[in-house]
């Protein structure tokens, strides 16, 4: 039997203040993964690895979502979940065989299906596509092996599918947002935001990993085959920085380049309790808009 890793071994020191660090964020933020908790937490001074805070919540039996998510509402505590982490705990209830009496037996498919993709989404961008086995996705998400396979006929064939899924489901919100904007500017503006917000707020993770596309430099083929995809999304934004007003000698490519560049690049330095997602895109467009002199 595999032994559980040492706090020495797992990549931590001072045990009571990482320890207490890392179980605030899987009360506070219980979606995010354990190389998302143990970025944030060394940028903010303490030292821990991604296993190590593995470590710690195995320790307190934390170590999926949905017993992160199932913890918070034990007890007496009063917290509330937001949709989008009562839809995770569902869909995990599913998977672990806790239906409701009466539950097609479809609806349950969909729920052991809907949180594969989640979870994989999660492991693959904390891990990567290389370091992450569909054995790592079964045990995360609570079942077999062959039960993923059931769903899916490789990792390849999961990896393209959260994509697939997760860029319809973004370029949705997109153009929804879009067309709610007053004016050409104001659309970009609302775009923007659900962009960022995809990445960096309470979203699924499948979503999430559209939106930053980890894990694909070294892998030309798996690039391409989601490219069509991303083109697609693309568009969207293209389409809105044609409707702009711009000077005739104005690069319009340049300028989409730049922006979604920049949104992308809010997952690295994104903290909660400062800008919100909307006034990010806005302080954005208004910097290309109006200069910041």
């Amino acid at each position: 039997m595999k032994q559980a890793l040492s706090p020495e071994a797992a990549g931590f020191k001072d045990g009571t203040v990482l320890e207490q660090a890392v179980l605030r964020f899987a009360h506070e933020q219980p979606q995010l993964g354990q190389a998302s908790v143990a970025r944030q937490l060394q940028q903010s001074g303490l030292q821990i690895s991604a296993s190590g805070v593995r470590y710690i919540w195995k320790k307190h039996n934390l170590e999926t979502i949905a017993k992160r998510l199932q913890a918070l509402t034990a007890g007496d505590t009063g917290v509330a979940l937001s949709k989008n982490q009562q839809d995770l705990l569902d869909r995990s209830q599913l998977t672990r065989g806790l239906q409701q009496e009466g539950m097609a037996a479809g609806e349950a498919e969909n729920g052991r299906r809907s949180i594969l993709l989640n979870t994989a989404a999660e492991l693959f961008a904390e891990k990567g596509f290389d370091r992450t086995s569909m054995r790592d996705i079964a045990s995360h998400a609570g079942l077999l092996p062959g039960s993923v396979y059931h769903h899916f006929s490789s990792k390849t064939a999961l990896f393209l599918t959260i994509h697939q899924e997760g860029f319809n489901t973004i370029m949705a919100r997109v153009k929804a947002a879009a067309d709610e904007g007053t004016d050409p500017w104001d659309s970009l503006v609302q775009a923007l935001s659900v962009h960022i917000d995809g990445m960096v707020g309470d979203s699924p993770p499948v979503q999430r990993l559209t939106g930053h596309s980890l894990a694909m430099t070294d892998h030309p083929e798996l690039r391409d085959q989601i490219q069509p995809y991303r083109e697609a999304y693309e568009n969207i934004i293209r389409r809105l920085i044609d409707d702009l007003p711009l000077r005739q000698d104005s690069d319009r490519t340049l300028l989409r380049l730049t922006l979604l560049g920049a949104s992308n690049w809010v997952f690295v330095w994104y903290r909660e309790g400062g800008k919100t997602t909307q006034e990010i895109a806005q302080g954005m467009v208004n910097m290309v808009r109006v200069g910041v002199d």
